[in-house]
């Protein structure tokens, strides 16, 4: 005798295993989307150990135990890959949308990104891959080109949108050249490039780094408001 109610049918076994064998076979979106995630990771990882021309597709590959046709369908080879592990890094500290929309006082959007952007060059991984980057770029015009479009000139675009905003740009002298200014402030707020490309970073207070920020946003503004 049978519970099963007259209105279904219960599947037989074969329905049963194709449904398992197709649950196995396609991965949920969630899935897909860790699995991806892990592969910027580790080759984020693989590029600073190893240096980027030395990482090819078959050690990504087997490193993040995907296929090498998967690198090629997702990102096109490894200069996409590494666009997205530049991409990810930066997604985590600032987002270009939010600052272009950002409706606070110039000078407060200005600082929240300065803290933001510092914390992103002044991590171990970061300048690991800035030094990586300035030892093999010069013999790999593919690895200068694509960390150059996927890192530094993304931010320059933001800035230069950023700082073209009506509302913006009326604020800064008349004779200014706005083009300049995303490069400028990039420098202030970095500060002394040599110190932290050649050296060790030393153990700062965080409020002595924010001190030290503002000083130099405070330079920045000085030469670059109308009323300051």
């Amino acid at each position: 005798m049978t519970t099963d109610s007259p209105l279904t049918v219960a599947p037989d076994d074969d329905s049963k295993c194709a449904a398992v064998k197709c649950a196995a076979g396609r991965p949920r979106s969630s899935d897909r989307a860790a699995r991806q995630q892990e592969l910027v990771h580790t080759a984020g990882a693989l590029f600073i150990k190893h240096g980027y021309p030395n990482v090819s597709l078959e050690m990504l590959a087997r490193e993040a135990h995907v296929a090498v046709r998967t690198i090629y369908v997702k990102f096109g080879g490894k200069a996409g890959l590494l666009t997205a592990v530049l991409e990810a890094n930066r997604e985590k500290f600032y987002r270009p949308h939010e600052m272009l929309a950002d409706p606070r006082p110039l000078k407060e959007s200005v600082r929240d990104f300065a803290l933001h952007f510092l914390d992103l060059i002044s991590r171990p991984e970061a300048l690991a891959m800035h030094r990586m980057v300035v030892a093999d770029a010069p013999a790999n015009t593919e690895l200068a080109q694509t960390f150059f479009e996927g890192g530094p000139q993304q931010t320059r675009k933001m800035l230069l949108a950023f700082f073209s905003r009506a509302d913006i740009r009326c604020q800064l002298r008349d004779e200014l050249d706005v083009t300049l200014l995303p490069v400028y402030l990039m420098n202030c707020i970095i500060g002394d490039p040599y110190e932290r490309m050649l050296f060790a970073p030393a153990a700062v207070a965080p409020a002595q780094v924010e001190h030290e920020l503002d000083q130099r946003l405070d330079l920045f503004y000085r030469s670059v408001l109308k009323n300051v």
